[in-house]
């Protein structure tokens, strides 16, 4: 987020009396108000950017990973389908070798969604106001 508050366009009188002071007119007041409240909008518009821009960045990396694991799970299944089938015709080792090629994709499919709710998290993490 933004590290330094806005400037004002004119800075405020401090606890003391300033001389000027009294001689500051009601439409100087609203003009300064008027440009205090310009700045305060300028800068809460550029934070809701940011936070757009955070939460976009955050499901777009968050969907390209779960739609990742998801394909992989899919291919695993496939995998887990055809190796039963060699293993069911040959009644020796293709089993174990779907078996831990069906291990190995499912792995990667966790660590994928683990990362995806990673993403998540950061996101979120990072819009809490």
């Amino acid at each position: 987020m933004i590290e330094e508050p806005a400037e004002t366009a004119v800075t405020p009188h401090t606890d003391g009396q300033d001389e000027a002071a009294p001689d500051e007119s009601v439409r100087d007041s609203f003009s300064r108000l008027y440009a205090d409240a310009r700045a305060y909008a300028g800068a809460e518009a550029q934070k809701q950017k940011l936070r757009a821009g955070i939460v976009a960045t955050g499901v777009r990396n968050a969907a390209i990973l779960a739609v990742v694991a998801l394909i992989l799970a899919f291919a695993s299944i496939v995998a887990l389908l055809i190796g039963l089938i060699i293993a069911l015709a040959q009644h020796v080792g293709p089993l174990w070798s779907t078996l831990i090629v069906v291990g190995g994709a499912l792995l990667i499919a966790v660590l994928l969604l683990l990362l995806a709710k990673g993403c998540v998290g950061r996101m979120m993490k990072a819009i809490k106001p």
